[in-house]
């Protein structure tokens, strides 16, 4: 019987390297693929970046990384272009959430749009039987159907990120980490003596990389100077460039310091009006307008053998925040209500909130509106 070929995506980091040693380990024939989907040069972001060394853009030390990985690997790589479906797909959605104030998170249409649906494509065109990544989730089929489910390492566990995939996408790939702890992974890279085995993970936008955020989206959306206002007193603390900029719950950045004769806790952002560009904060982490007892979701991933409706399921409304338990209700209009057992803090809307039924992932949607006892408090 002849070996299964996988194509895996080799990002030039260590979870995709050990990712593509375990599967040579269990037999399939392994070629890595270095997607390229960020062009910092066209863009305008690429002079004046911190993070660049020696003139040479982070995408392409990052492919000599995972050339490198190739070679001590014996497998062969390809290189990919997706600059033009990363620019329509992500990074289009990405600044038109912002323009709208609400806060997206672009990794999950990365995955969605790009690792599991053009990366996808590309891998059946060049005939393999199978993608795979260097995510840290695992894949379970229940009753004749394929979730996913998370890690092992649930300090790592990346399932959030994935909560846009639908059944065929994560039936046609592998995700050799799901079963493994990240203290594995180096030690395992260190062992092979890997040129990634130290190599800091990374972080910042899909793709795009660390940037200084304000700066980096001043390039797309003008700064605009507007009042940051208390939301109980309607008092003027300050000044900010752009309520885009900000986020439900931020605390850091806001650059308003003491109020006099107001006992300081702290201030964080509770609400924005983008169109009189205006930030509203409030006194104190625990400050009651922070709180939210449901929300509405639209952009819904369901699974076809799976109804969200009148579930109690689990729930993430961001990244790393433990479990919540929540009632999903379906509403004619293509959403969901989500309502809370216990009031949650700084909903965003734009964030995606993502659903668990024990460890599998069984549905998603993107936030849309966010209410305190009935009452819209998102704007």
């Amino acid at each position: 019987m002849s070996k299964k070929r996988v194509l895996v995506g080799l990002s030039g980091g260590v979870d995709s390297a050990i990712s593509a040693y375990l599967l040579k380990q269990e037999g399939y024939e392994v070629t890595g693929c270095f997607m390229r989907n960020w062009d910092a040069l066209l863009n305008e972001d690429y002079l004046g970046n911190p993070t660049i060394n020696d003139h040479k853009c982070p995408q392409e030390v990052d492919y000599e990384d995972a050339l490198k990985v190739s070679q001590l690997l014996d497998i062969p790589l390809y290189r990919v272009d997706f600059v033009k479906e990363y620019w329509d797909d992500v990074f289009t959605y990405f600044l038109d959430e912002f323009k709208k104030g609400r806060t997206p998170n672009p990794d999950i249409f990365c995955n969605k749009y790009i690792k599991f649906d053009a990366f996808l494509k590309f891998a059946k065109d060049h005939h393999f039987d199978l993608i795979a990544m260097g995510h840290y989730v695992d894949v379970e089929k229940k009753d004749g159907h394929y979730y996913l489910k998370k890690a092992k390492d649930l300090s790592k566990d990346q399932s959030y990120f994935l909560s846009q995939l639908n059944e065929e996408q994560i039936k046609a790939t592998l995700f050799p980490l799901g079963k493994i702890l990240k203290k594995e992974v180096r030690q395992l890279a260190k062992k092979l003596n890997l040129n990634v085995a130290s190599k800091k993970d990374s972080t910042g936008i899909c793709f795009i990389g660390e940037r200084h955020f304000k700066d980096f989206l001043k390039n797309y959306i003008p700064a605009q100077q507007g009042e940051i206002i208390n939301l109980e007193s309607g008092e003027v603390l300050g000044f900010h460039q752009g309520a885009m900029y900000y986020t439900i719950g931020q605390h850091r950045g806001l650059g308003v310091g003491g109020i006099k004769n107001t006992p300081s806790q702290g201030w964080y952002v509770a609400k924005k009006d983008v169109l009189k560009n205006i930030v509203y904060v409030v006194n104190g982490p625990n400050n009651k307008h922070l709180y939210a007892t449901s929300l509405i979701i639209d952009t819904i991933n369901e699974f076809p053998f799976y109804d969200l409706d009148q579930k109690v399921l689990n729930a993430k409304f961001r990244y790393r925040q433990s479990d919540v338990l929540v009632k999903l209700e379906k509403r004619s209009d293509k959403t969901i209500k989500v309502t809370f057992f216990d009031k949650q803090k700084s909903i965003a809307p734009g964030q995606a909130a993502v659903f668990y039924e024990g460890d599998l992932l069984v549905g998603s949607g993107i936030i849309k509106e966010v209410y305190f006892n009935d009452q819209r408090i998102d704007k």
